[in-house]
Order: structure tokens, then sequence, then C-alpha cells
């Protein structure tokens, strides 16, 4: 099971952490004011799994289930819109407080703004929120893939209006092309990663999703509970990062232990632990994980990992495709969740250590007990069908 599921503890001590303010409860409700404007807006579902929590002898689990999100099945709307209301509360001279759906999409702005073309690289689910969020604004949106995008994802995107090509390149020299190409043309780049000069985008991008953590946040506070355990999926790291940041801030005092899951093929942010500076992977990485098939770290989200994350775990592609068949065939009595790829990772790899013996010194390191109460966020639903069905239906990438 090495090979399958390697472990590091965090390896900075006594550094100065970066500052997680942008990341902060008095930011999280101007984001969440933002998003419950639109009319889409409801918050997803937070799966209680007690059954399985005890039959794993924990004393709970929970899934937050994003494949509900904005009708997207995916969470990663709530990052693009926000950049993008973020950016032309910017361009009119105002508060993000002053902006609301039906003023983005109003006939207003668009004769303030004019014509703007948006454009970003993804493997599917960022693209597709990036494109319906110009889509709603009656703005362009020119959207790249990396080769190897599954065909639903790249129709997906394209039903929105956006202009959208399968590159013969990996997700990071999409994302190169993208900038370069946007620079040249003077479009707006909406990417959720960073790199030196270019990371307001995607720190607006990072505060947009902490409206997921909020929403779970609130409901387990209805149950007067907390949880001791997180665990986060990685690609570039904005996700994992931004709900890094808003639990550390929220829950200063005795805040959960968070874990970092990421696919073995491309670690990048496990490396950086590693060697303790920003590490990039190149090459294919070949994953089912496609979310996850990042090979550059967000400079500002992996500081926020080096300096509030405690464990960072690489897994291969069989964990992530055990944990959708799990979460797809609850025990009796637990909720059926449909997760994808990306989704599930984490949710398989926490699975596997608790019902493999040869696993319990990954499980005393994490310090999971009868006492813990886990975290996990689904992220995406059955983004690409056929590829799920595949999986879940016909034991694709079998646990060995």
């Amino acid at each position: 099971m090495d090979d399958k599921i390697k472990f590091i503890g965090k390896r900075r001590k006594n550094e100065e952490k970066i500052n997680i303010d942008f990341l902060n409860y008095e930011e999280v409700n101007k984001i969440i004011k933002f998003h419950k404007s639109f009319p889409q807006y409801k918050k997803t579902p937070l799966v209680e799994l007690k059954n399985l929590a005890e039959k794993y002898k924990v004393k709970d689990i929970y899934v937050k289930d994003e494949s509900y999100r904005f009708g997207l099945n995916a969470f990663k709307v709530l990052g693009g819109s926000y950049a993008i209301g973020r950016y032309i509360a910017k361009k009119l001279g105002k508060d993000i407080s002053e902006i609301t759906f039906d003023y983005l999409i109003s006939d207003e702005v668009k004769n303030k703004l004019g014509d703007i073309t948006f454009i970003t690289a993804t493997d599917g689910n960022h693209g597709r929120g990036v494109a319906w969020t110009a889509n709603q604004l009656k703005q362009k949106c020119i959207v790249y893939m990396p080769k190897g995008s599954a065909k639903e994802r790249v129709e997906n995107i394209a039903l929105e209006g956006a202009e959208v090509t399968v590159q013969d390149l990996n997700y990071d020299e999409c994302v190169r092309l993208a900038d370069e190409n946007a620079k040249k043309n003077g479009w707006v780049m909406i990417q959720d990663t960073a790199w030196d000069g270019y990371e307001d985008i995607p720190k607006w991008i990072m505060q947009g999703y902490m409206t997921m953590a909020f929403e779970s946040y609130e409901d387990l506070k209805q149950k007067n509970l907390k949880p001791s355990h997180v665990f986060l999926q990685a690609g570039v790291g904005s996700l994992a990062a931004a709900v890094t940041g808003f639990f550390s801030n929220i829950y200063k005092d005795e805040k959960p232990i968070i874990t970092i899951v990421e696919p073995k093929n491309a670690n990048c942010i496990f490396r950086s632990i590693e060697e303790n500076k920003r590490i990039c992977v190149d090459g294919d990485m070949q994953t089912i994980m496609a979310g996850l098939a990042c090979g550059e770290p967000n400079t500002v989200g992996l500081k926020v990992l080096m300096s509030y994350a405690e464990n960072f775990i690489s897994v291969s592609d069989e964990i992530a495709a055990h944990g959708m068949r799990v979460l797809n065939a609850p025990l009796s009595g637990d909720v059926r969740i449909i997760s994808g790829e990306s989704g599930a990772a984490p949710f398989g790899t926490v699975m596997k250590i608790l019902e493999d013996k040869s696993l319990s010194s990954i499980k005393e390191k994490l310090k999971i007990d009868e006492d813990s109460i886990i975290l996990f966020f689904s992220t995406e639903g059955d983004t690409d069908k056929e590829n799920f069905q595949n999986i879940v239906w016909n034991g694709k990438y079998p646990n060995l």
C-alpha cells in the first residue's frame, strides 16, 4: 500500500506564518452576501454518514456535497463568479458589497464596461463556472483545455457560449498560453492559480470558495459541533488554501487538523512540502483526478498550506475510485453521494486508512480516534458520466 498512499507531516517549524486576513470572517460575510444575490443560490447539503462513522469507530463523518451548486455539478463557479464580480466592482469604482447578480447582468453595467473577453484554462469545472458567468453578463469567454479532457466537460462549457478548444498541452501549459494571449489581446484572465505578478484575481477566486466552507461551519455550529479533522483535495492548492485559511481563522483557539490530498502523478504541493520550497511537476501528469492534474502550485495558496495545514498525502487513482464507490453505495441509513474523481479523493484516502491495518501508523499520525469528527468536501458530481460509470459500475481502477 506504500506505493498507493504516501504521507508526510509539515516540515516547517517556528517560521512566521503568512497573513490570512483575506480569508477571515469579515471577508466571508461579503462573499456570502454576493453569492446569495444569485437566483440560483441554495446552500448545498452537508451530509452526515453516521452509520459509516460507527462502522469505522469515529464520532462522525460529514461530506459537503457540491454537486448541487448553481446547477453546474461542481463548486468552482463560486470562485469564478466572485472574481468577475470583484473585477467589475474595481472597474466601476465600487465595493463588492454594492455588487449583486442583478446589477452584474444589467444593461447599465454592460453599457459602462462595453465588450469584455474573459479567458481561462481549465480541466472542466472552473472553465464552466467562468463561461457561465460570462454568458450571464452577455460577454465573451475563451477557454483552453488540456489534452485528454473529457468530451462531456468540453461540451458543457461550449453550451455556455464559450469558445472552447482542447490544446495539445498539459494544464499548466494551457494556463501559460491563456496568459500570453490575454496580454497580447487585452483580454481578462480569470485563473484559479497564481504566480509572481498575477495574484489579485487568484486571491479573489480563493475568497469565493469560502462560501462552501462557511456554509459547512454554520451547519455544524447549529449542531454544536466542530470538525476535529478536515481533509482537502489539492490541484494548484486554491480550494485547499481557501478552506484551510477560513478554518484557521474561525477556529483560532482549537483549529482542526488539516490534511491535503493529491494524486501521486501531480503532487506538486506534497513535493513542495518535502523540499520546503515551491516545486513544480511537469509532463502529462496522467490521473483520473483531472481537476487535480496541476503541476504548478498557486504561490499564495502554497504559503497558506505551508503555514496552516498539518499533513500531506499523495495517492494513486485507485484510492479516488474507492472513494467514489463507497460514497455511491452507502451503508443502510446513510445518504448516497455522487462524487467525481477529484471530489472523492480525500474520502477514499481516509476510508483506506481506516480499513487497512497496514496503514495504522498513518492513522496514528493523523490522530484519528473515537472522538474524531471528520469533514470532507465532495467538490464535484459526475461531471464525466462515462468515466463515472466505468469506475462505479464496471470496476475500473479496482481496489487492490
